[in-house]
């Protein structure tokens, strides 16, 4: 499942009456399969198990009471591949993956729950994906290409503009336009800009000492008082406060 999962993760926890704990995380341009259990997102109806499409703010769950949660991160454009999916429709949704993903898949994870080991739970959905994945033979060519493309923007943090993607892989601009909204769910200039977002977030949780100025013009903002509202949109405090925070509390 490799060409299309990047992994599984489980997440459990179990508070106190009356205690939430506000889980937040930076946003990835992945699409999420997961069966939910306890008390549960509000997005999460009856049916336990269901798709994420790609977040495009802050990814914030306060989560409260005793939950269970098994999810497979498909790679980017890896659902939309496998399932024969447009991504665009799960953009910034959440819905209940029967009648969008094979039978056998959403029944596998219809029957895990915390009872069940956490390396058996991968191996029943592992089974459950790889009976239900698509023939590889001649490949998807465009899922090929979008795969080469996203590899490369997380390789190269020297690519800051969506022209250099278009000259380096030698791909029309409206062409990567449809291929990245097919396949992903968002365009690929949002997609540049979490990944270099993410590079800047590192660096700071690196102990970077230099200015924010600095920061901001590596990683492809210009306008500092631009990448600071964009820092603070997307992490929930600006650049500076984000940097002090950690120094006073690392790790």
């Amino acid at each position: 499942m490799a060409d299309w999962v990047e992994n599984y993760w489980r997440l459990r926890w179990d508070l106190p009456d009356g205690v939430v704990y506000r889980s937040s995380t930076l946003p990835h341009p992945s699409c999420t399969l997961s069966v939910e259990r306890g008390v549960t997102r509000s997005e999460v109806g009856a049916d336990p198990v269901v798709l994420t499409g790609v977040v495009r703010h802050r990814f914030e769950v306060p989560a409260r009471g005793r939950s269970w949660v098994f999810a497979v991160k498909f790679r980017p454009g890896g659902l939309a591949a496998f399932a024969g999916l447009d991504a665009a429709r799960l953009t910034d949704r959440v819905v209940p993956a029967r009648g969008l993903l094979p039978a056998s898949v959403v029944t596998a994870c219809a029957n895990l729950d915390e009872t069940v080991a956490d390396e058996c739970c991968v191996t029943r959905l592992d089974a459950a994906l790889t009976a239900a994945r698509p023939p590889t033979s001649g490949g998807d060519t465009d899922y090929r290409q979008l795969l080469g493309v996203i590899d490369d923007m997380l390789a190269d943090r020297t690519l800051l503009r969506v022209g250099q993607i278009e000259q380096r892989h030698d791909i029309a601009a409206r062409r990567l336009q449809r291929m990245f909204a097919r396949y992903v769910g968002v365009g690929p200039k949002w997609v540049l800009a979490r990944y270099r977002m993410h590079d800047a977030v590192r660096e700071l949780d690196g102990g970077y000492t230099g200015t924010i100025a600095d920061l901001a013009t590596r990683y492809g903002w210009y306008d500092q008082a631009h990448f600071a509202r964009a820092f603070t949109d997307l992490v929930g405090a600006a650049p500076g406060d984000y940097r002090d925070r950690h120094a006073r509390h690392p790790g």
